[in-house]
């Protein structure tokens, strides 16, 4: 029996060694905190507007907008999902994020090339006998393959596969922020159209009304009960007017093309019809603080973020360490084509190596460095995307709570001002003062409505943006 080292033997003895699974070096990902208020400061107190969503009252997933009870709206929001082109833009750069993940976990498996060729070389030999170098012309058939496996003995391999799945999650996160803002921009352009289109049928019917008093101040000036001032002022606050509705029309245009945009066509083939806002500003399910940072979009994008780079500092310390990795080759050569694939022209090679870097001049350290701070700064737009979170929802709370006690304000300041157009009319009728009280009280009249019909476009966006600060219907948890 030999005892004679078998160098087969060892070399397999030694890659088992290494087989066996190291440690993944670098820092284990924990969540960073943030600051959670317990509640929201600009919650409502009545419960009929604001209560904490149950799982059977949340927003419809995946079709938020339902909650306004618009089929009009309902109808342009599913021809946004499909033909939105930022939101084309996001999904694709979602696919390359699926892609560069499949392109890391390639790593964890071994590298097989396979290759063949014919080589026909002159060489220079000696021959016993002759009186030098003798050239020989011979041709050499090969067919081999060749495998190369990184072991990854220090979890380079496993960090970056663990980067690049917080990578996805991330762009799966960015895709459905996306979708949220194109959905939620809209929806608020949608509203916005529509009280648009209410304030021209005001300033219309004020105008009709007010070329009808033109009418009847023509006549009693030419009855020499009115003097030509009365006349000049009913044509003012006419042509005024009217002037006011071509204006609010360049900003209704101007909407109506913003949602042809979003929702992927040219504005010459997309006409809206005017209406007026018909539905009520809906109750929100609202959410407890601490279940926002598991609704919205970008806050669960920006956690995915600091994963990502937590692991690229493992990536980074790994390479500190050998790199260890197992080669492997087998083929046949031979000079004659016929006998290739025959046992004698069988050669094979098998042996780990490992590659060290010696020197670098600090250069690892500098990586090493840099993913320490770019993770810092993850950790930091983390935290800025949750604050942020946390104030959206607190500014539309209160713009809905104070728009709410505005429009009751403002219902009043219509009706006084109403009132006093009809004072106004009768003193002028009756001789008492002249068309400047009229158009005075006419004119502050029909800016009250103006703003009341605002207040109504504004209550409904701030839903439509409570709604997107809310996170509409995703969910971190269910996100695929």
């Amino acid at each position: 029996m030999s005892l004679r080292p078998d160098p087969l033997r060892g070399a397999l003895a030694l890659t088992l060694a290494l087989l066996v699974p190291g440690c993944a070096v670098g820092p284990n990902y924990v969540k960073p905190a943030t600051v959670s208020p317990a509640a929201f400061k600009e919650a409502p107190v009545d419960p009929s507007e604001w209560k904490v969503a149950q799982p059977a009252d949340a927003f419809p997933r995946g079709a938020w907008w339902k909650i306004f009870g618009d089929p009009d709206l309902d109808a342009l929001e599913k021809q946004l999902s499909s033909a939105n082109t930022t939101i084309a833009q996001a999904e694709a750069r979602y696919r390359a994020a699926r892609a560069i993940l499949r392109q890391t976990r390639a790593d964890i498996y071994p590298t097989v090339t396979a290759a063949a060729g014919v080589t026909r070389a002159r060489t220079l030999t000696t021959q016993p006998g002759a009186p030098g170098p003798v050239p020989v012309t011979a041709t050499t058939y090969a067919a081999t393959g060749d495998a190369s496996w990184e072991l990854d003995v220090w979890g380079r391999v496993r960090r970056n596969v663990e980067s690049s799945v917080a990578s996805v999650a991330a762009a799966q996160a960015d895709l459905e922020n996306v979708r949220l803002s194109m959905q939620a921009e809209l929806a608020v352009a949608w509203y916005q159209l529509h009280g648009f289109d209410a304030q021209i049928a005001l300033l219309t019917t004020n105008a009709d009304a007010e070329a009808e008093a033109l009418k009847l101040t023509v006549n009693r000036h030419n009855q020499g009960v009115v003097s030509g001032v009365d006349v000049a002022q009913a044509e003012t606050l006419l042509e005024t007017t009217r002037a006011q509705a071509i204006d609010v029309g360049i900003s209704r245009a101007q909407t109506e093309h913003a949602i042809a945009f979003l929702v992927g066509k040219a504005p010459a083939d997309l006409t809206i019809p005017p209406a007026k806002i018909a539905v009520a500003p809906p109750v929100i399910p609202g959410l407890l603080p601490s279940e926002l940072l598991e609704r919205r979009p970008d806050v669960a994008a920006a956690e995915r973020r600091t994963a990502a780079a937590s692991a690229l500092i493992g990536v980074a310390i790994a390479a500190y360490f050998p790199n260890v990795s197992l080669n492997a080759s087998a083929g046949f050569v031979s000079t004659t084509l016929s006998k290739l694939f025959t046992a004698p022209a069988f050669i094979w090679s098998l042996g780990p190596s490992a590659l060290a870097t010696l020197f670098d001049a600090g250069r690892r350290r500098g990586v090493t460095e840099q993913r320490r701070a770019e993770y810092d700064a993850a950790v930091g737009a983390y935290r800025e995307t949750a604050l942020t979170a946390f104030q959206e929802v607190e500014d539309q709370l209160a713009a809905l709570r104070l728009l709410a006690f505005e429009e009751r304000q403002q219902a009043a300041a219509v009706a006084a001002a109403e009132k006093a157009v009809r004072l106004a009319e009768n003193r002028y009728q009756g001789g008492i003062t002249t068309y400047l009280e009229v158009v005075t009280a006419q004119t502050i009249a029909l800016s009250n409505e103006r703003t009341a019909v605002d207040i109504l476009t504004r209550r409904m966006v701030a839903s439509v943006n409570l709604v997107r600060a809310l996170g509409g219907g995703f969910e971190a948890g269910k996100a695929p």
